[in-house]
């Protein structure tokens, strides 16, 4: 019988494996300009001459620039200033005219109590907490410094409810000393104008009291709030009506 003998099937062809694409990363979009962001070196530094200019123009303007908190006495700055944190300046000064009515040194704060000088600051942000506060303060100011306000940053810092901001408005308002306090309006306005940039308000402070002159120091942080809280406002600066847009070194000022 003949023997049968079977062809193998022919192979099939490999087929070549497609390449892998090459990842291709999208491009990042570019990061949105932040004051928080801003380097001290993007923007170029003010000379002498030019900051000269600025609180000259300020002064001008507005020789003798008053703070906007109501106080009778150092004492119930300070009081002020303490119930001042995340609340506004009219919102204090509706709450205090009462209340400094009937307690304007601290052994008067502590007859009236916590619970009576809560009613009296109520419409007030975190009144609970500034009501011990105070109620604590003024213990410490009678104890500890005779009554008196002292007269130190480190002394006000000890305080109940007092940093160093605190600290910085009373000297500077009460006692004339050559403080630079910084707030919301001054962070913003010494980092969008070039001026002290900064990412914290420490650096922003230590950066404004380098470059002002001291002829200009004793009412540098009344005009730098003032600027802000009127002018340099944080969503839509009014450059066209600001004393210092010409020397401003902000990128996206509209005039």
């Amino acid at each position: 019988m003949a023997k049968i003998t079977r062809k193998p099937a022919p192979r099939k062809a490999a087929v070549p494996k497609k390449k892998a694409r090459a990842a291709t990363a999208k491009p990042k979009a570019p990061a949105k300009t932040s004051l928080k962001a801003t380097r001290p070196n993007s923007i170029k530094s003010w000379t002498p001459a030019e900051i000269h200019e600025v609180f000259s123009r300020f002064r001008k303007a507005n020789p003798e620039p008053k703070g906007e908190l109501e106080h009778i006495n150092p004492f119930t700055l300070l009081v002020a200033v303490v119930l001042s944190a995340q609340a506004t300046d009219a919102g204090v000064n509706k709450a205090t005219r009462a209340l400094f009515e009937v307690a304007d040194t601290p052994q008067k704060m502590l007859d009236l109590g916590e619970e009576r000088l809560r009613e009296y600051i109520k419409t007030i942000g975190l009144y609970r907490t500034k009501a011990k506060n105070v109620i604590a303060l003024s213990a410490k100011v009678l104890s500890e410094f005779g009554g008196e306000v002292p007269r130190t940053r480190a002394e006000i810092e000890s305080l109940p409810g007092a940093g160093r901001k605190t600290a910085n408005v009373v000297l500077n308002m009460a006692f004339g000393e050559h403080t630079m306090a910084v707030d919301t309006h001054v962070f913003r306005v010494g980092n969008r104008t070039g001026l002290a940039p900064g990412k914290t308000p420490l650096e922003v402070e230590l950066g404004l009291e380098k470059v002002i002159p001291a002829e200009f120091m004793l009412h540098a942080h009344h005009w730098l709030i003032l600027h802000g809280r009127y002018t340099c406002l944080a969503r839509k600066p009014r450059c066209e009506v600001c004393l210092i847009n010409d020397l401003c070194r902000w990128p996206e000022k509209t005039v």
